[in-house]
């Protein structure tokens, strides 16, 4: 999760969230050396009065300077392309989750499993216990194994939400009448914390998401006692 003053993204806890870094560095860079050659340029004209006549009017300096931002735009387009089709295939889902969005909580349901379905409250302020973090924690947190493709599928019963997990590279809006998917694979144990993007209200604020991903053996064990 994010700590205090952190400037950059989350560690990255799914091979697409690795794929967004990665793809935010290249562009990254790519700006900065824009903004390098551009600031040099404005410098050198502020700070020397030669001109070059034959550059004032030059048919292979407008050449360049039209063909090299497409070169430059292509180098963005083709990664970010590549990412957008890897965030919306379906690899043959191991385990199907459906979530719901209410004001203001969510509620889950393990589709593989006859009667597994739980709503997740935010634990409030005065209930938490010494280490929890505030506005963050929930009564039912989401077991997921690890190392496995799990199909979420997500709609809301009310209004707009956003189902949004940073560190997985999830935001999937929960809209009514309509349902969503999209698919995540936890490649380490931990809990992971997320929140409502989407204003849906007074208690926007209040609806946290906490993931629990835990080695398959621990997930079938809490399943069966859930049931």
């Amino acid at each position: 999760m994010a700590y205090p003053f952190q400037l950059g993204f989350q560690d990255a806890t799914s091979p697409i969230m690795e794929e967004l870094l990665h793809f935010h560095d290249h562009t990254l860079m790519i700006v900065f050396l824009i903004s390098s050659l551009v600031l040099y340029i404005i410098s050198l004209m502020l700070t020397t009065k030669l001109t070059h006549t034959s550059t004032m009017d030059a048919q292979e300096v407008e050449t360049i300077w039209t063909i090299l931002p497409a070169i430059i735009l292509i180098l963005i387009a083709l990664p970010s392309l590549r990412i957008l089709y890897m965030m919306d295939e379906i690899n043959s889902p191991s385990l199907t989750v459906k979530t719901m969005g209410h004001q203001w909580y969510w509620s889950y349901e393990y589709t593989d499993y006859e009667d597994l379905s739980f709503d997740s409250y935010m634990i409030p302020t005065q209930e938490l216990k010494p280490g929890e973090l505030r506005l963050l924690e929930v009564d039912n947190r989401v077991v997921l194994p690890m190392e496995v493709t799990v199909r979420m599928l997500i709609s809301s019963e009310d209004v707009l939400h956003s189902w949004a997990v940073p560190s997985l590279g999830l935001k999937t809006d929960a809209i009514p009448g309509r349902l969503n998917q999209t698919t995540l694979m936890g490649t380490r144990p931990g809990l992971y914390y997320g929140q409502c993007s989407e204003i849906c209200g007074s208690n926007h604020s209040f609806m946290p998401i906490v993931l629990e991903l835990v080695p398959l053996s621990y997930f079938e064990k809490w399943s069966v006692s859930m049931l």
